[in-house]
């Protein structure tokens, strides 16, 4: 039998024994259906692992790649120096230092950043677990200055609201731990928008930076394991529940299933496939959220120094005292409360700061700090641009609000409301001179003053001391005949103040 003869017979042997065992595999997955689906599910797997690894060889190629984003000038030293030689290549003999396009020295800045050939080492790269979800400038000089898409690396996490972290180019600093994600998380995805409500969606995607065909994923706010797609179609907004298979698949439609949420938006984008329309850009977030305090740093010490304060205009005048629009360290824009001297107990006046200081909730006003040293007192909080939402629905710009926009403010003010409620607080001053209105028609609780803690959680009731003044046209019967406040008291008062919503800010009970 000759080599030609051999070659086909054992070719043909191996062509036989392949067509046995793709049988009985057939065979196999028919008596054994969860087998398949396994073996499906990990093939689907390596498929998506080999397509991110491609995808991350592309990445570090093009970054090793890039002169004019990489390079550490200020770090390098030159070839020639000493420092930049390898210990045998110090030599007083010339001829045994090696040329510089073959030193492969590796430097490092702040004693841990790997630097080849006066460039960062691509490996490295790798490290940088996280990403900047948005924009964020140094408030001090031991803040790090990010921008969005940036990869960091997280180098302390002793607070939980500010993180140390380093870039890629090695500068350290501290940063908003809301700002980041993990790289390979959900929360990276730029359509991610988390436990986003249904009305806040609607809200966002229609406004003007987005366009037909902006889209959204949320959590279900009915089931736990679910999404929700958002999408604007023109002049509607779409919704679309993302259901999970036993298996953990994602489908919109039984028919076409996804092991990744991203395989999912991959898929509609390309193409409709029974949608309103193909998914075309992530929705644009209007809001970035607030970081915690000032810095690192006035989290717990929320104390600061006077002279890294400056007042710029007095934006009204309450009953003890100024607010004026400011700067924090000359970088920070705030809202600063003043206390005039003798107009009332500063321990009363520092006790709104404590409330505020224990509560938390994107529509209540955050307090950032306070100066306590000498007089006046000031209280300093965020600052909402637009002032407060009585002087706002008066103005020539508020009464152009639409009725859909007025109830998207006042289910802010009901959200805010529901978080003192949740923490035993009773607000006693509600009313839409005491909320305050920002960008986009975000609206938060403000002024605290009157605010009380509810000790008996049983009796929900605080008794105020006689001579307590009250907003009367707010205050419900009972409070106002008999000082007794409980939560209804607020809900009364928020009813009150949603007449003074949809009247454009007219006075309660004229007359």
């Amino acid at each position: 039998m000759n080599n030609d003869t051999k070659h086909l017979s054992y070719k043909h042997r191996v062509q036989n024994f392949l067509q046995e065992v793709e049988k009985k595999t057939q065979h196999f997955f028919v008596e054994h259906p969860d087998a398949k689906i396994f073996v499906e599910n990990a093939r689907d797997i390596a498929k998506r692992t080999e397509q991110r690894l491609n995808e991350a060889k592309v990445k570090i190629q093009i970054a090793y790649n890039d002169k004019n984003g990489d390079d550490i000038h200020s770090n390098i030293k030159s070839p020639s120096s000493p420092a930049f030689r390898s210990p045998s290549a110090t030599s007083t003999n010339s001829s045994s230092t090696a040329p510089p396009s073959t030193v492969t020295t590796t430097l490092t800045t702040n004693a841990s950043i790997p630097i080849l050939n006066g460039r960062i080492n691509p490996s490295y790269r790798a490290s940088l677990q996280y990403i900047a979800l948005f924009d964020y400038d140094a408030r001090t000089s031991e803040d790090l200055t990010i921008r969005k898409g940036d990869l960091l690396e997280i180098v302390s996490r002793q607070n939980n609201a500010w993180w140390k972290a380093r870039s890629d180019t090695g500068r350290e600093g501290y940063i908003p731990s809301n700002y980041v994600a993990r790289r390979d998380s959900l929360e990276s995805e730029p359509w991610y928008f988390k436990s986003i409500h249904r009305i806040d969606a609607e809200k966002i995607l229609m406004s003007e930076v987005n366009e037909h065909g902006s889209f959204l994923v949320r959590d279900s706010e009915t089931r736990r394991t679910d999404f929700s797609l958002s999408i604007r179609d023109n002049e509607t907004i779409k919704h679309y529940r993302i259901r999970q298979t036993e298996d953990g698949r994602f489908y919109i439609t039984r028919r076409t299933t996804f092991l990744l949420l991203t395989d999912l938006i991959v898929h509609y984008s390309q193409q409709a496939d029974g949608l309103c329309v193909n998914l075309r850009q992530p929705c644009v977030h209007i809001v970035k959220p607030e970081p915690e305090g000032l810095s690192h740093n006035t989290v717990d010490q929320w104390e600061i120094r006077r002279e890294d304060v400056k007042l710029i205009r007095r934006l009204g005048q309450g009953q003890f005292g100024d607010v004026y629009e400011g700067v924090w360290n000359n970088s920070t824009p705030v809202a600063i409360k003043t206390l005039k001297s003798g107009s009332m107990n500063p321990l009363d006046f520092l006790a709104e700061a404590c409330i505020m200081k224990k509560l938390r909730h994107p529509n209540l006003i955050q307090l950032f700090a306070v100066c306590t040293v000498a007089e006046p007192i000031y209280i300093l909080t965020e600052l909402m641009k637009n002032g407060s939402l009585l002087d706002y629905l008066q103005s020539p710009r508020g009464r152009q609000l639409e009725m859909l926009t007025l109830i998207y403010m006042a289910t802010q003010i009901s959200r805010g409301m529901a978080c003192l409620e949740s923490q035993n607080y009773i607000h006693r001053d509600l009313a839409a001179r005491n909320v305050l209105v920002g960008e986009n028609n975000i609206v938060k609780i403000a002024d605290f003053g009157l605010a009380r803690v509810i000790k008996d959680y049983h009796t929900g009731i605080y008794d105020a001391k006689e001579g307590t003044k009250f907003p009367i046209k707010w205050t419900a019967p009972e409070a106002a005949l008999y000082n007794t406040f409980t939560i209804k008291s607020d809900v009364w008062s928020f009813g009150i103040l949603l007449t003074e919503v949809v009247t454009y800010g007219r006075t309660p009970y004229p007359g």
